[in-house]
């Protein structure tokens, strides 16, 4: 799996898998990052890697002191289930 590459164009975090690309489309609004849809290959799915993305993006705002907010139902489970990402949400 290759790293999390932020493409500013599309407006996604992007992340490659053997079985394709998964990734996250956000919009930066008020200076948060808020995470619009999450999504991954049909034949990637269940294998961890949306998650993967996630803990990614998490790591990239911890190291840009970028906040972020869920707007997608993966993205608002993803923060229930890591409490540990308190510190990245706004």
């Amino acid at each position: 799996m290759n790293a999390l590459r932020d493409n500013i164009e599309r407006h996604r975090y992007e992340l490659d898998a053997p079985e394709g690309m998964s990734w996250a489309d956000y919009r930066d609004i008020g200076g948060v990052r808020v995470i619009m849809h999450v999504e991954t290959p049909v034949v990637a799915r269940g294998r961890g890697y949306a998650s993967k993305l996630m803990a990614e993006v998490v790591s990239e705002a911890r190291g840009t002191s970028r906040k972020l907010r869920a707007s997608c139902a993966f993205a608002v489970a993803y923060f229930r289930r890591h409490p540990d990402t308190a510190d990245v949400q706004a």
